[in-house]
C-alpha cells in the first residue's frame, strides 16, 4: 500500500456509494467527496432520493474509491443533515447544484482492495 487511505478520499475525488433498503433493494451512486470534517467523510446530496430513503431506513453505507491506481473500501454509519454546519459546508462546495442533505459518514472499517485486507 503506497497511498494513505484518507488521501484517497480527499475533496473532489469520485466515490461510489452503496446503500440498501430494509427490504434488501441495493442502490449505488457516484458522488464527489467533500473530504474529512471532524474526522468523518462528508458528501453532499443534490439528487439522490433513493440513496437518502435507504439511509433513513438503514444508516449503513459502503463507499469505494479508486485513486492513484489504488482501490479502497470503507464501511460505516451515516448521519443526515438538512441544516446546520455540515449542510452549510455542502452548500458552499458547489453552487451549481442545490444541496438537499449533508451525508456525514462515521467510518468503522477500511479495506485495501488491492491487498485484499482490512487496514482499519
Amino acid at each position: 500500500m503506497n497511498m494513505d487511505w484518507k488521501e484517497a478520499f480527499k475533496k473532489g475525488t469520485e466515490l461510489t456509494l452503496a446503500t440498501c433498503s430494509l427490504d434488501r433493494k441495493p442502490n449505488a451512486n457516484i458522488v464527489l467527496s467533500l473530504g474529512f470534517v471532524d474526522g468523518k467523510l462528508l458528501i453532499a446530496d443534490a439528487k439522490m432520493e433513493t440513496t437518502i430513503r435507504n439511509l433513513q431506513e438503514n444508516n449503513k453505507i459502503c463507499v469505494v474509491v479508486k485513486e492513484g491506481g489504488e482501490y479502497f473500501k470503507i464501511k460505516g454509519n451515516v448521519e443526515i443533515f438538512e441544516s446546520g454546519r455540515y449542510f452549510d459546508i455542502c452548500n458552499e462546495s458547489d453552487k451549481k447544484y442545490s444541496t438537499k442533505h449533508a451525508i456525514l459518514i462515521t467510518i468503522e472499517e477500511v479495506f485495501d482492495l488491492d491487498e485484499v485486507k482490512k487496514i482499519v
